[in-house]
């Protein structure tokens, strides 16, 4: 394994310039372009303004589900249950959404060690006027799965909606509030099963979307479910022996159908922009074989393209067409499998041209794609922004990426 070391990707971050607040208003935000080794400075409505008219910009709409459940044990100790994955009755999340009596989840478990074996946590709660009692237990500690079922026939993303918290990034040190039941989600959001936000996206607003189509800039939404480990800080000296999280990944038709169509591709958000290259890998291994059906998802690992030297490998387009025509053979207008991709410098992007995104934790992985996408001008970009006072992380500004000729 190469080495990679993670301390070439640590930079000085304020802490007066980590935003823990959103602003009043979304599209007020800063917007640093970065051309060609050029930085400039703007407001975030002049995106406008920066993209040309044949972008297609790629948005992710999952939508962030209130993921922090707390329960009380009769002694009064608090257990905190944090949904991370569904494991039953299916591992799709739309479907466990949809679910009516129980699910089990892996979950990170706050005060493990004050839950018992054996012992059932209960809360009551009112939905839509109905009294619903709401039950926890413990099925597999090793692996921190629980299983949770409740009375009366209420959907579970109902469930959550009522008694859940908005499991904010750590890095804000602060409780969720009412407020961010809507400001941290974008206004497109749509797809309930995130438990953090494709915060690249917040930045946008009805008045931007209506001057971007009156430019002729189009738009399209997949959907990622984004993961608890997208926070979850490298640890180890070297960034590649960082164990990649797994994210859920629904592709649909549409989507394929609308990207063959795109001259330039543009992601809205690493979420977006881990999709798009995590699709080309799928299309890779439908042409060479490996997916006879899509019957059972699919699965794009850590290091997918450093499994293929062929320097002839397929275009973006051979590519999807290939995933295209084989949901269209199984008669399938979506397919939902699981990406662990690991974007770092080195890596040659396949679908992507620039990038819309917020400015990153010191020592990430999100910065590992950004120094992948613009190498190590990533340095001067963020020097820069952090002179000019840009407000960073999550509730943060802007910067819209494009490395080469646009």
């Amino acid at each position: 394994m190469q080495n990679l070391p993670i301390a070439d990707f640590e930079y000085e971050l304020p802490d007066e310039q980590i935003a823990r607040f959103p602003l009043t208003e979304r599209d007020a935000s800063k917007l640093l372009v970065y051309r060609k080794g050029q930085i400039t400075h703007a407001q975030f409505p002049e995106i406008v303004r920066e993209l040309s008219e044949d972008t297609l910009l790629v948005f992710n709409n999952t939508r962030v589900i209130p993921a922090r459940l707390h329960f009380q044990r009769v002694t009064g100790a608090q257990i905190e249950l944090f949904l991370l994955h569904p494991v039953e009755p299916s591992t799709v999340i739309p479907v466990v959404m949809e679910e009516s009596q129980a699910c089990v989840w892996e979950c990170m478990i706050g005060n493990r060690k004050r839950w018992k074996s054996g012992e059932v946590l209960q809360k009551e709660l009112t939905i839509d006027g109905q009294s619903v009692t709401l039950s926890a237990e413990l099925v597999s500690a090793d692996e921190s799965l629980v299983r949770l079922s409740w009375t009366n026939e209420i959907r579970f993303v109902d469930m959550v909606q009522a008694i859940g918290k908005i499991p904010l990034p750590p890095y804000l040190k602060r409780e969720a509030e009412e407020a961010d039941l809507e400001t941290y989600q974008t206004v497109y959001s749509e797809k309930q099963g995130a438990v953090a936000a494709p915060t690249a996206g917040l930045h946008f607003t009805d008045r931007v979307f209506e001057a971007l189509d009156k430019k002729g800039i189009k738009r399209e939404f997949l959907t990622l479910h984004v993961g608890a480990g997208t926070f979850q800080p490298v640890k180890t000296e070297n960034a590649l022996e960082h164990k990649m999280h797994g994210e859920q990944l629904v592709i649909t038709q549409a989507n394929l159908e609308h990207l063959l169509q795109a001259s330039r591709i543009i992601p809205v958000g690493t979420t977006s922009m881990r999709s798009l290259e995590s699709m080309y890998w799928l299309g890779v291994q439908v042409i060479q074989g490996k997916y006879s059906s899509f019957s059972d998802g699919f699965y794009i690992t850590q290091f997918i393209h450093q499994e293929y030297a062929d320097p002839e490998l397929p275009t973006k387009e051979e590519a999807f067409r290939a995933i295209l025509k084989q949901m269209q053979a199984e008669n399938r207008m979506e397919i939902v499998g699981e990406t662990q991709i690991m974007i770092f410098p080195g890596y040659q992007f396949r679908v992507c041209q620039g990038l819309v995104t917020n400015f990153h934790q010191p020592g990430s992985t999100l910065l590992l794609l950004i120094a992948a996408l613009i190498g190590d001008d990533w340095k001067r970009m963020y020097a820069e922004a952090l002179t000019n006072n840009y407000r960073f992380l999550s509730y943060g500004d802007s910067s819209l990426l494009l490395p080469s000729d646009f």
